[in-house]
Formats: C-alpha cells, structure tokens, sequence
C-alpha cells in the first residue's frame, strides 16, 4: 500500500504481510534517551518517502551497536508494478537507498523534511538474495528498515501516537474479534489527523498462511500511503504491519504481516546483530 508506486491492492482477501518469530523488545536493556513524545519528529505513524512512494512508519527498532531504526513495508521500496504480493519474485531499490521522513505531505506536495535515513533492510531483497521458496513466507514477508541517520536520530521516539505503547511483541496472532489499534498517514488525507487513528477487529487467522497474516476489517480501512503503518493488539502489544487492501471476497478489508515472524527472519538473515523493538515511552491507552 505505497502511495504513488501505490497501496498495494488485491483480488483475494489476504495479499503481502510477514515474516519473523522471535518476539525481542528493548525493555532488558537500557533505554535509549528519546525524544519527548508530544514533540519528536520521528515516530511509529511518520510519513517515509522513498524514490517518490509514500508509506507509513509502524515501529522504532535498535541494535547491538546503537543504531536506530524504524520499520514499513518493504514494497514501499519495491521496484515492480502495485499489484506484485510474492516478495521472493519483486525486485526491490538496493540497500543503502535514500528515504526521507516527512509531515504534512498530500497529493500536491511531498510535504516537510524532518529527518532522513537509509534502507538497511528488506525481506523482499532478502527472500531473491537466500532463495526463499516457502509460499506463506513469500506472499506475506513484507518488512523493512530504515537506518536512521545519526544527525536526526535525537528526533526519535518510539510511542504510537494517540494510542501509546507499543508494550512488547504480541506472539500468539489473532483470533475473530479480537480488537487491534492502528495509526496511518497517508498523503491522501492531506494531514487530517483525526483520520489517522483506527480501530477495528479481526477476521481470524488462515490456517493455509501459517500465522503470517492476519486479515481484519477497521473503521476506515488503510488506503494508499497507510502501508507499513503498525498494528497493536490487546494491551499494545505489536501485532503487525499493515501490507495490503483486500478487494474480494471480503472488500476494504487489510491484511497485516506478523511482526513477531517478521523480525525473527529479519534477525536471522538481516546481519543486524541484537535487532529489537523498542517499547513505547507512553502508557497504551484503548481510549476508542
């Protein structure tokens, strides 16, 4: 669901989300000196323009040498046409590309520039690079990450906005109805925020994609530039990351990646060494 190389949309209820398993958070170690929330620049919900395609940052992440990070959907650095969902045959912009991270954008302009960083990561080049063939893998591994420049990481923090947390990794996926809570940022809102927090429920995990994605229905669905925003379930825990729109059988539907196997393949084969989540600064609050 990039904007511009688009919100990725399918035929079929479930399209692009996943990978990863192991469920590791920055709250063993010692937390970062963050940006007070209600002023940083960076943050999960953050616009990210990368080669002209507009996403939505999900989560703040860190690794063992100090490097900051902050994830989207590795389609928002895809190459391909909006339609392309199997990330083991998409051809991806390289590591090391140039994304900004910007306010204020909309269908007119780019908006703002309030820091700048580079990609470090994409299971989407990952999958081509290590010959990934698992089906459930390639069609719902949709993760990337974005180093932050060390100029503009005093700009960071990692809360959600509106919602707070998030409040570590959410392992055991979705069931029907449960609740899950959201914050987007598409440039086609042009800056409404009162339309950028959502809440919604979900559809129930399919058994065929193997805990990878899950497929929920929110009150206003993600839209073109909501793609890679994060998703939290009961007590804020991360969930996923938002990756598709679903067109058919179940309209305005989204189908979100599952972060917790989504960070342990990046773990794995990414070469970024201690890779975690950072929790939020601020408390969850289900206040919707």
């Amino acid at each position: 669901m990039r904007l511009s190389r688009t919100l990725l949309t399918t035929a079929s209820a479930a399209t692009l989300a996943v990978a990863g398993l192991a469920a590791t958070t920055g709250a063993a170690d010692a937390a970062p000196s963050w940006a007070p929330a209600d002023t940083a620049a960076i943050h999960p919900g953050t616009m990210m323009y990368t080669d002209g395609a507009q996403c939505t940052a999900n989560f703040v992440f860190t690794d063992g040498s100090g490097a900051t990070y902050v994830g989207y959907a590795a389609h928002c650095a895809g190459t391909g046409a909006a339609t392309d969902t199997d990330g083991c045959a998409s051809d991806s912009l390289p590591l090391g590309t140039r994304v900004r991270f910007a306010e204020g954008g909309n269908l007119a302009s780019e908006g703002t520039t309030v820091g700048e960083g580079t990609l470090a990561y994409s299971s989407w080049a990952t999958m081509d690079a290590i010959g990934t063939t698992d089906a459930a893998t390639c069609a719902y591994n949709d993760f990337a990450l974005v180093r932050v420049d060390a100029d503009d990481v005093a700009e960071v923090n990692p809360s959600v906005p509106f919602w707070g947390g998030p409040v570590g990794i959410d392992t055991d996926g979705t069931a029907a109805g449960d609740r899950v809570w959201s914050y987007g940022n598409s440039s086609l809102r042009a800056g409404l925020e009162p339309l950028s927090p959502k809440t919604g429920a979900s559809l129930g995990d399919d058994a065929a994609d193997e805990g990878w994605s899950h497929p929920l229905y929110t009150v206003t669905p993600g839209i073109p530039g909501d793609s890679g925003s994060g998703f939290l379930s009961a007590g804020g825990k991360a969930v996923g990351t938002l990756s598709t729109l679903g067109l058919a059988p179940l309209p305005a539907s989204n189908n979100i990646g599952d972060l917790s196997r989504e960070l342990a393949f990046a773990q794995q084969h990414s070469g970024l060494s201690g890779l975690q989540l950072e929790n939020g600064t601020e408390p969850f609050d289900p206040i919707l």
